[in-house]
């Protein structure tokens, strides 16, 4: 007589394969799903099959993005249970007007909306400080902040601090490539850090709590914070991968050119009209 393995199926594999990319024992997982180690091995070995709030359980148990718990979701032969609108769809018109209001709210310092790979997808009037002097083709739809922010036709000549600077944002990427795996993001992330010189002693380019950008414009050197907010209980999968990623000025020269800058733009504005 001979025995065969038999395949565990597809959504048996791929929650044992967010398991382990979390680092999330059996246990743990059952005690945050509100089940049991016994119940949540007979899953991964294909021996139980899970209803569909238990998979929805086990995502989120997981902090599974929404696209990531629509992908169990199917895999476990279930319907995805989260919407994917385009931003130009009715039903996002309060948004798209909430998330302006916030953008011109935050005049005279620059702030974007950005995809998941840095896909620009609004921005406010300030950001021509952080365009200024940019390649025309680094500036073409669809434009990537995060490449327009290190390539070195981009902003990366004007970055003061590049090492530093490019090495906080390519981190970040990197540790979102961990946490939720994507090609495309070990793609940009290998891209970007070709472009950033390799770490020097930080000095006083650190705060102790954030590294500032330290960005030339014809006015003088910026020194800027960036705060990055997100749609934390979007129940849609195109706003919750949304960000909006804010500069602040670290000291008070920073705000004064700032501010003057978007006096200029107004004096040009009114004399257009």
């Amino acid at each position: 007589m001979t025995t065969r393995a038999v395949e565990p199926p597809p959504f048996a594999r791929e929650l044992l394969r967010w398991r382990t990319t979390r680092r999330v024992s059996q246990l743990e997982l059952a005690s945050r799903a509100g089940t049991t180690q016994r119940y949540v091995s007979f899953i991964e070995r294909g021996r139980s099959v899970p209803g569909r709030a238990v998979v929805i359980r086990l995502a989120e148990s997981l902090g599974l993005t929404l696209r990531e718990r629509n992908a169990l979701l199917l895999a476990a032969g279930y319907a995805p249970a989260f919407a994917e609108s385009s931003l130009d769809a009715t039903e996002l018109k309060p948004v798209r007007e909430a998330l302006d209001g916030i953008l011109d709210g935050h005049l005279p310092y620059p702030a974007v909306v950005a995809g998941p790979r840095g896909e620009l997808v609004a921005a406010n009037a300030a950001l021509d400080v952080l365009t200024e002097g940019a390649d025309p083709s680094l500036l073409e739809p669809p434009v990537n902040v995060l490449r327009l922010a290190l390539h070195p036709r981009g902003m990366a000549s004007r970055v003061a601090n590049l090492d530093a600077w490019g090495r906080h944002i390519i981190e970040n990427l990197r540790a979102r490539a961990l946490r939720s795996p994507d090609p495309l993001l070990d793609d940009l992330a290998d891209e970007l850090a070709a472009y950033v010189p390799p770490l020097a002693d930080p000095g006083d380019d650190y705060l102790g709590f954030a590294v500032p950008l330290r960005l030339r414009c014809p006015e003088g050197e910026l020194r800027l914070l960036t705060t990055l907010t997100s749609f934390a209980t979007a129940v849609d999968v195109t706003l919750a991968e949304l960000h909006l990623e804010a500069f602040l000025p670290a000291d008070a020269e920073t705000a004064e050119i700032l501010r003057a800058r978007a006096r200029r733009r107004e004096r040009s504005a009114d004399q257009r009209r």
